[in-house]
């Protein structure tokens, strides 16, 4: 059975820290792309950080220096490390993973679409004093 699982989800204060594991099951996880995204209450989801097969990563401004995206093929986990987090990072976050080329190019560049191979449930983030 295919599926990507997210965890690590919780409330923190501004300024803490969070790390969230997206597990992968049922496909071949080292030859996919996998990107986090995040959702806000009424909003589309916007990504936050995505890796390729090779390990390269890319992040937006908005959470460059804050946030780390790394997969370990090894356990099939992908994991997004945050840090300094504020309000405008709570929400739903959720992992995607794609193989073919089009997909890998979307989800580097954070593209939101609906057809991704794969996508995860999601896992809330809440920030807050």
């Amino acid at each position: 059975q295919v599926q990507l699982v997210e965890s690590g989800g919780g409330s923190v204060q501004p300024g803490g820290s969070l790390t969230l594991s997206c597990a992968a099951s049922g496909f071949d996880f080292s030859s996919h792309c996998l990107c986090w995204f995040r959702q806000g209450p009424g909003e589309e989801r916007k990504g936050v950080g995505s890796i390729d097969t090779n390990d390269k990563t890319n992040y937006p401004t908005s959470v460059k220096g804050r946030f780390t995206v790394s997969r370990d093929n090894a356990n099939n986990i992908l994991v997004l490390q945050m840090d300094n987090l504020n309000a405008d990072d709570a929400g739903m976050y959720y992992c995607a993973a794609d193989s073919s080329a089009v997909g890998c190019a979307l989800l580097m560049g954070w593209v939101n679409y609906d057809e991704y191979k794969y996508w995860g449930q999601g896992t809330q983030v809440t920030v807050s004093s």
